[in-house]
């Protein structure tokens, strides 16, 4: 297996389908979750929403980049959505969220491995690997949010 298949399989392992690392997923996480404690915030801490939409914008951004097209994501706006108002909505979102995951997954898949190694758009962000392995992490950061706020807000219904 090359590493651009180990990178694409550790992605989709956190977002669509995989428990080897937290026993969890994007996936698991967020289907079949009532409408009411996506869009429910905890204090200061954001919304599954947000979150979600904050973890999207980051894999479209670079997917961007991958299919061959600019690097237009900045982290200023990482967190500037419209407010989630209806369940159609969420369910589209997730239906876009694992369409670009998969998308996303298998433009790494099919990286050769000497583009891991080369400068992604500038040589001020690192490499491809870099940056792949960045947003890997970025989302156990943010699952671990979200299974986190998932139990303080069934908490709070006992």
């Amino acid at each position: 297996m090359t590493m651009s298949q180990q990178l694409a399989n550790r992605f989709r392992e956190v977002v669509l389908d995989g428990k080897w690392v937290s026993n969890t997923n994007f996936k698991d996480q967020l289907e079949n979750l009532p409408f009411e404690k996506v869009i429910k915030r905890k204090g200061s801490l954001n919304s599954i929403a947000v979150l979600s939409q904050h973890i999207h914008y980051y894999i479209a951004g670079v997917k961007n980049v991958l299919e061959g097209g600019t690097l237009d994501i900045k982290d200023a706006y990482s967190f500037d959505f419209p407010p989630m108002e209806t369940q159609v909505q969420w369910e589209t979102f997730l239906n876009k969220l694992w369409a670009d995951a998969e998308a996303f997954a298998l433009l790494v898949e099919q990286l050769p491995n000497s583009k891991l190694a080369e400068s992604f758009v500038d040589k001020r962000y690192g490499t491809y690997q870099r940056n792949i392995d960045g947003i890997i992490e970025h989302c156990y950061y943010h699952l671990g949010q979200i299974v986190l706020i998932k139990k303080m807000l069934s908490e709070k219904e006992r």
